[in-house]
């Protein structure tokens, strides 16, 4: 049996609010303290790709006097956070305020899998907004000069509640969305991803995202396009129908552990990781793993309490749930991603003709709406490339259960035959 895919890696996306962190005194604890806590964070969740919000601005020269932050601040990260976690992994994209804000976001990558190429675009309005190009490191980059880009922006909107509120968040993300059509005729790989403080799914500023007058710049959310949940959906006057993707606030009360950031527990969804076509669609090189989105910390058990609070939250070790209570008042999401698809290649489960019942328990369930005229031929493989199933279906079959037994993951699916060619991403439970 051959593999069906060369060479199949995944990445790891993760976008925090990080609550001013490097303010110049600080609000919350010492720096170095703080770099403790993303540390043990970074640690936990091992990401690749790293979107740091809302945090304090770094001056981008000297004399400028709008961040509160050290100069240099982004190499301490680095050195003391970051690298300190998986040493010599991570390297910082170039950072920028021309909105000369308070607060500045930043993009790190892991630089043994990715490289920075350039800032693609950029929109000022309040806070930046930019949208950085990565490309993939390919085992054979040097000999073919070709590889994948992942585009990734980094988003930070107004807060508040009130109509002037919301108002200034959609002319943010118009701003944004219109100075990507000055470089994109339609989306690329692109995750958008960060605080967008929306507090239900119908706010102009969402549905500019979800639902743009032009559908070459959709984004998608990935809960929603799951089914998980489904529009319109409000988030904050419903907390409870949302409660395990939640991310304002990791602590109930506004003193404790300092004065910093908003309370009231979980009761909100701000933070978002919204997804291309070409991404959910695994189009153009790569794609979402499906149900790899999550707020990382949150155990669905947290509506109006903190992170730390009882019941005992297991969805992460205790160090790190009490890290992120500390940390911020946000929980970080995360999101992960496979990247070596055939390039070109969808899952056309509608125009094919095939659905794949996904998750996967114990067994890969096919259904073929077309019945097949031909034989057609199953396999599976691991994102390293060893197939785990590989199995002829004779012709005419309609409903097809095949047993699947493997470790719990993400797995790569292809069904084969005269005509026919279906990849799909599934996951096993």
């Amino acid at each position: 049996m051959t593999n069906v895919i060369a060479q199949v890696d995944t990445l790891r996306a993760m976008a925090y609010n990080v609550l001013y962190y490097g303010d110049t005194p600080p609000c919350q604890a010492p720096h170095s303290t703080l770099h403790g806590y993303l540390r043990t964070i970074v640690g936990y969740a091992n990401p690749d790709v790293i979107g740091l919000e809302k945090l304090a601005a770094i001056p981008a020269y000297p004399g400028d006097n709008s961040g509160t932050a050290p100069a240099g601040f982004g190499d301490s990260i680095l050195r003391f956070a970051l690298n300190a976690a998986y040493p010599s992994r991570y390297a910082a994209c170039p950072f920028t305020n021309a909105s000369g804000a308070d607060n500045i976001s930043m993009l790190f990558y892991d630089q043994s899998k990715l490289g920075f190429s350039s800032i693609i675009s950029s929109y000022a309005n309040i806070t930046d907004f930019n949208t950085y190009k990565l490309y993939y490191k390919a085992a054979d980059l040097a000999s073919t000069h070709d590889t994948v880009f992942l585009y990734v922006t980094l988003n930070h909107t107004n807060s508040g509640s009130g109509t002037s509120d919301a108002s200034i968040r959609q002319d943010q993300i118009d701003g944004y969305m219109a100075q990507l059509a000055t470089h994109f005729t339609t989306l690329p790989n692109m995750i958008n991803m960060g605080d967008f403080n929306t507090h239900n799914s119908s706010e102009d500023c969402y549905q500019d995202l979800v639902a743009p007058t032009n559908a070459a710049f959709r984004f998608y959310d990935p809960p929603f396009y799951e089914g998980i949940f489904t529009y319109p959906a409000d988030w904050d006057n419903n907390p409870s129908s949302y409660a395990a993707y939640l991310t304002t606030s990791t602590r109930l009360s506004g003193s404790v552990p300092n004065s910093c950031g908003t309370s009231g527990g979980a009761k909100s969804w701000y933070d978002h990781m919204f997804m291309s076509a070409p991404i959910i669609n695994g189009t153009a090189g790569i794609a979402y793993v499906p149900h790899s989105y999550r707020s990382i910390g949150n155990d669905g058990d947290r509506v109006g309490i903190s992170v730390n609070d009882a019941p005992t939250n297991t969805a992460a070790p205790d160090s790190v749930i009490e890290a992120e209570f500390q940390f911020s008042n946000k929980y970080p999401i995360f999101a992960r991603l496979v990247v070596g698809l055939p390039v070109g290649v969808t899952d056309v489960s509608n125009e094919s003709g095939i659905h794949v019942e996904n998750p996967v328990a114990n067994n890969l369930n096919l259904h073929f709406n077309k019945v097949a005229t031909t034989p057609l031929v199953i396999t599976c493989t691991d994102m390293a490339g060893k197939t785990l199933l590989h199995q002829l279906i004779p012709a005419g079959a309609d409903n097809v259960q095949v047993p699947f037994i493997a470790p719990k993951g993400a797995y790569l699916l292809q069904v084969t035959g005269q005509q026919v060619n279906y990849h799909s991403i599934i996951t096993k439970l």
